[in-house]
């Protein structure tokens, strides 16, 4: 097992990565318990996959639990789920020193983590992520919420967990596209800020398709680090965090326009967002022109959606995708900053970008559809 701290003063907290952590949740829970309970909140597709080991660990541990499996599907995350969710939470007389547990995957964890954070004016809460998507993003760092019509995530607030379990274990059970969307964040990391990471993605990425438990735990545990060290820099997103979001600008319009739904899943829309990202940079001459095609290059190795071109379905126009970027949480002032990058490994951010340059971007990805 691998261990990461997020040591941010008075919520310290530890990021476990390893198999077998969903069947011995309960000898990591108990320390934090002040009462042997714990209130689930999952989704039905991992309900049937992992709900019964994680009740005969905490069980092992005399710890009880009551679960509540919402649907599963990024359209989950809204306001009638949340609602349910919170109502639910209230009836099991969750009380302000218990513990919420969130597992599942990003949706569950951001649904979950916004509860606890307005329940009682603020709960505790675990993560036990089991999609790889959330293991080395969503489950750290303490951003919670829900999605609005106009936008993704535009509702939410700051929470930190009182713990992560990472079980690589739980994503033998992934469907191949689900863990190669995963693997788009995981691509992210790389680019953003370490282009060791990258290279050694290159080599290994099919490796940790494959199923190569070592590789696996590694690419968390790196992935993990990073996004601690930048969360303890810039917690609540005034600056430096917003490097996270590379290719999520993109990505979340995308998503937007396909509906939230199995058309585009999260962390593909954030590979492709990565690839235009690169594709900008290179048009403002802020990389080089071979820095694009080596990231689209790797993605398609992977099998990995890369292009617009790779999105079923009609998309609309440039104008209408940009003004879906318009409503992106990294707007300040009226101004989109964006992540670019001056190379693999060495993300910026900036406001810096003409209107006219994205959108003629935009325009020839959709014209090579």
């Amino acid at each position: 097992m691998e261990r990461v701290q997020v040591p941010l003063a008075g919520r310290e907290y530890d990021i476990l990565i390893g198999p077998g952590l969903i069947a011995g949740a309960g000898t990591h829970l108990a320390p934090l318990l002040d009462r042997p309970r714990v209130a689930v909140l999952t989704d039905e597709t991992v309900a049937a996959r992992h709900l019964e080991a994680l009740r005969a660990g905490l069980a092992g541990a005399g710890i009880t639990m009551t679960a509540l499996a919402l649907p599963p599907g990024e359209a989950t995350k809204g306001w009638a789920q949340f609602s349910r969710a919170v109502e639910w939470l209230i009836e099991q007389k969750v009380e302000r020193r218990d513990i919420v547990l969130a597992l599942g995957g990003g949706v569950v964890g951001d649904l979950a983590g916004f509860a606890a954070a307005v329940l009682r004016r603020g709960v505790r809460f675990v993560q036990l992520p089991t999609t790889l998507l959330a293991q080395v993003d969503s489950s750290v760092g303490g951003k919670t919420g829900i999605n609005s019509p106009q936008g993704k995530n535009l509702i939410g607030a700051f929470h930190q967990p009182s713990l992560v379990l990472a079980d690589t274990g739980a994503l033998d059970t992934l469907p191949p596209r689900d863990f190669l969307a995963g693997y788009g964040e995981v691509v992210k990391y790389g680019l953003l800020g370490d282009a060791e990471f990258f290279a050694w993605l290159e080599r290994h990425g099919p490796d940790l398709a494959r199923g190569d438990a070592a590789a696996r735990i590694r690419a968390v545990r790196r992935s993990c680090e990073m996004k601690a060290a930048i969360v303890l820099r810039d917690e609540t997103e005034q600056g430096e965090r917003a490097l996270l979001n590379l290719g999520h600008t993109f990505g979340h319009a995308l998503e937007a326009v396909t509906g939230y739904g199995d058309r585009l899943l999260h962390g593909e829309g954030v590979a492709i967002g990565c690839a235009l990202a690169f594709e900008l940079s290179a048009r403002l001459g802020l990389c080089s022109q071979e820095d694009p095609g080596r990231v689209r290059a790797h993605l398609d190795a992977m099998g990995m959606k890369k292009d617009l071109a790779d999105i079923p379905g009609d998309l609309p126009d440039a104008d209408a995708l940009l003004g879906l970027m318009a409503q992106d949480k990294k707007v300040m002032d009226g101004r989109l900053r964006f992540i670019l990058a001056r190379g693999i490994g060495d993300a910026f951010v900036t406001a810096e970008v003409e209107t006219g340059m994205l959108r003629g971007m935009l325009a020839d990805a959709l014209a090579a559809r």
